[in-house]
């Protein structure tokens, strides 16, 4: 963790994520080819930080969160409960945050019922 607290702190320098920067996180949290829920934790708190989203970081941040997900394919009920509280933390559901879960039901081989239930707790709501 050293290593991410270190960039964290760096990248939030200037309070922005730029797309160099955003070159340099894929380089890092993809070097193993996925990311893993220590990497996808530690993208979640930069997200929260960042004074100002760059269109740049929000397309990776998603995209990154997605693909920690969907590592088997398959959204199991630890992965919706986790899922649950990135998207519940600011009490409302933005529409990136729905985005994310029509890719996360249409990609999925299989999903459980707990992501049903949040999926119309989201968007069918």
């Amino acid at each position: 963790m050293p290593q991410f607290r270190a960039m964290m702190e760096r990248m939030l320098a200037d309070g922005q994520i730029d797309a160099q920067e955003v070159e340099e996180l894929r380089a890092f949290l993809y070097a193993d080819g996925k990311i893993d829920r220590k990497e996808a934790e530690f993208l979640l708190e930069l997200h929260r930080r960042i004074e100002r989203v760059t269109p740049a970081f929000e397309r990776f941040f998603y995209q990154a969160i997605k693909s920690h997900i969907l590592t088997d394919g398959a959204i199991d009920r630890e992965e919706v409960t986790w899922l649950r509280s990135m998207i519940l933390a600011d009490g409302k559901v933005d529409e990136r945050e729905k985005k994310l879960l029509r890719e996360l039901k249409g990609e999925a081989k299989a999903i459980s019922p707990e992501f049903d239930q949040l999926y119309a707790e989201c968007i069918l709501a």
